[in-house]
């Protein structure tokens, strides 16, 4: 069947998108004397319309990140495991529950709490549960994930869980237009990452890190997992937050 046509970034369609992005990760890769398969390509789909996503994985999207457990657990009811999902947004402890039903890999680890509730949830569920650390870099009030200073204890603690594999670690750096100011961050998270695999003797195989914005920088500083949403997809709709209910 041939993918319907629905538009995305500067009226090119989704598969357009796709094969453009791609093209640009296997650029930055070669730059940095890199294999281009090392890079995994993981969709954004926030507030991705469910018939979106359907043509995304028509035209090759093999992995989606969602940022809201009852969001992604609704549109997993439509799409099954035709995809490998990922959690890439904060992920508060009474919703490890969900994710740990359907979702492969945890990209935003960053307490101990949150760590023993996903494997509680995940050996629940007979599954192991990849996870990844994410670190706030830049110190961000308004971001999660831990203090550089925190990984390394929280990563010996996290390793010893028995339904967790911590392949990892994960950061977003402080929004810039221009994507060259995401390179120290960067860097710096794959010398954090080198670190604790020596000290721990830990095999940390995988960095997430990189957007729309600035994903061939990170390739350059030695990303695996990348998460693209508006060069994909498009810019995301504003949408007015839900009240939460006391």
């Amino acid at each position: 069947m041939k993918p319907m046509e629905v538009k995305s970034p500067g009226n090119a369609t989704i598969g357009q998108a796709l094969q453009r992005v791609r093209e640009r990760i296997t650029a930055a890769a070669l730059r940095a004397g890199r294999k281009p398969e090392e890079i995994l390509l993981i969709g954004a789909t926030k507030s991705v319309p469910v018939e979106v996503i359907k043509v995304a994985i028509q035209c090759g999207l093999t992995d989606i990140g969602e940022n809201y457990a009852q969001e992604a657990w609704a549109k997993f009811q439509q799409i099954g495991h035709q995809v490998r999902w990922h959690f890439i947004g904060a992920l508060q402890t009474n919703k490890a529950k969900v994710v740990a039903r359907f979702c492969q890999t945890i990209h935003s680890l960053d307490r101990l709490t949150l760590a023993e509730e996903l494997s509680r949830r995940a050996e629940q569920n007979q599954r192991v549960l990849e996870c990844l650390i994410e670190v706030n870099l830049g110190g961000e009030a308004t971001k999660s994930g831990v203090d550089r200073m925190g990984v390394l204890s929280l990563a010996e603690k996290v390793a010893k869980l028995p339904s967790l594999r911590l392949v990892g670690l994960m950061t977003i750096p402080p929004y810039h237009p221009d994507a060259e100011m995401s390179r120290l961050f960067y860097r710096e998270l794959r010398k954090l990452r080198d670190r604790i695999q020596d000290q721990l003797g830990l095999a940390l195989p995988h960095l997430s890190m990189g957007m729309s914005q600035d994903f061939e920088v990170a390739i350059e500083e030695g990303a695996t997992m990348v998460r693209i949403g508006t060069a994909l997809f498009g810019p995301r709709p504003v949408l007015v937050k839900e009240v939460p209910r006391r």
